[in-house]
């Protein structure tokens, strides 16, 4: 993997300006959030991406920037020599859109829902890098996980809570990501269906 990851550091930037601006402004907190009123009787779709751009505290924008930069840097210039140097740009954008859905589907008429954060795109890219090196470690709570351990974790534990519901989380839009990254990825290039297979089938934690 080669290639200087500049949509990712571009994506860090922007998310990390926006965010710490709305933390001081409400105005701009609820005009960028996902807020279904807004957007049947508004027409403000610019919230199905806007709302990636914001996040609720400083933890929920560290956490989220902090898994971008480390699976972002290292997939981009994956993305970046299939699918071209912006390739890697649409698929984040496209899976802030399409992670939201969901919501949007179940909370379009819910004036009472509100959503924000990249986590669905964070989610994307994510297990868009899980299928290039599934037995990669991953350090949870500074635990060293398998990647692919960690995804059958990650997808049983956002559709159990997802079900549950009660703790302010849009674990469906997690979900949702998750999905859209390895479809995506897929899609992109079959091929790494089959290097998935034959990586999973020989186990190494590098």
């Amino acid at each position: 993997m080669s290639g200087t990851p500049w949509v990712t550091w571009m994506l860090l930037g922007i998310t990390v300006l926006v965010s710490w601006q709305a933390f001081g402004n409400r105005r701009l907190m609820d005009r960028l959030m996902f807020w279904p009123p807004a957007i049947r009787r508004q027409r403000q779709y610019d919230r199905f991406l806007g709302h990636g751009f914001i996040h609720a505290d400083g933890m929920h924008l560290l956490f989220n920037m902090i898994t971008l930069y480390f699976f972002g840097t290292a997939v981009e210039p994956v993305f970046s020599a299939i699918i071209g140097p912006l390739g890697f740009l649409g698929f984040y954008l496209s899976a802030l859109v399409v992670a939201i859905l969901p919501s949007w589907l179940r909370h379009r008429d819910d004036p009472g829902f509100r959503s924000l954060g990249a986590s669905g795109a964070v989610a994307a890219v994510l297990f868009g890098y899980i299928l290039f090196a599934p037995w990669s470690l991953i350090f949870v709570f500074f635990v060293p996980v398998p990647a692919i351990v960690f995804a059958v974790l990650y997808v049983g534990y956002s559709f159990w809570m997802d079900r549950r519901g009660g703790d302010r989380i849009n674990h469906g839009a997690h979900l949702a990501g998750a999905i859209y990254g390895v479809l995506f990825t897929l899609l992109m290039s079959p091929r790494v269906g089959s290097h998935f297979l034959e990586q999973l089938g020989s186990p190494s934690f590098l």
